[in-house]
């Protein structure tokens, strides 16, 4: 299960991501909305740890967003406001829970837990694309209507470039996306995945391109018979 935490402040990411990490979950993080934002419409999340005193804008501007066009992720607010009236306006904005700092990373990581518990298995989103379908939250793909089986990174991958169909995919964005901001995994890791995806992709006959614009990252598109 992938996590957005977003947070400005380096060192307290850093402590969270390691706490988190511990706990089996895969992180991302963003410093202000607009990243926020940017990780969201690229990616599904299975919960958002949602600092207030961000950078470009209030979190809960976020929040408001995420309710308005139908998103349920839990999102777990984790700020210094501890006043009664700031707790309830955030669980009135549609916040999952409200945990205030400074906090115990146990706390944390046994609030977003329950959350995770509470979480439908599957939130029914489907992406299509061409002739394939993944379906996000239970990373169920098919081609043709068949099944076929991706290896998790593929997933990723796949989920990353159908959401952005027809644009183009930075390198930085998807090794943000798909392995996390702080790894250390290069560019030409990132093209062996791209080749597996490919070959798997081809294989099943699936009616859509992944093309590398070289020295920027990539896009994926439905060949143009299968698009009319």
């Amino acid at each position: 299960m992938r996590v957005l935490v977003v947070e400005d402040n380096g060192e307290l990411v850093a402590l969270i991501a390691r706490a988190l990490e511990r706990a089996g979950l895969d992180v991302d993080d963003a410093r202000t909305v607009a990243d926020a934002e940017a990780s969201l419409r690229t990616m599904s999340y299975a919960a958002v740890v949602l600092d207030l005193g961000l950078p470009d804008a209030d979190g809960l501007s976020l929040l408001d967003l995420m309710r308005r066009r139908r998103d349920t992720t839990p999102v777990l607010i984790l700020t210094a406001r501890s006043g009664i009236g700031d707790r309830v306006r955030g669980l009135d904005r549609g916040a999952s829970d409200y945990l205030v700092k400074p906090f115990a990373t146990e706390e944390l990581i046994a609030r977003l837990q329950a959350l995770l518990r509470r979480a439908p298995a599957s939130d029914g989103h489907v992406l299509t694309l061409g002739n394939v379908a993944l379906e996000t939250a239970g990373r169920q793909a098919s081609i043709a209507g068949k099944p076929v089986l991706v290896p998790a990174r593929e997933a990723d991958l796949l989920e990353v470039l159908m959401k952005r169909n027809g644009r183009l995919v930075s390198h930085g964005l998807l090794r943000g996306q798909v392995f996390g901001a702080a790894s250390g995994v290069s560019s030409n890791a990132i093209e062996v995945y791209i080749h597996r995806l490919r070959r798997l992709l081809a294989d099943a006959g699936a009616t859509v391109q992944i093309h590398t614009i070289r020295g920027a990252g990539y896009l994926m598109k439905a060949d143009s018979a299968d698009a009319a």
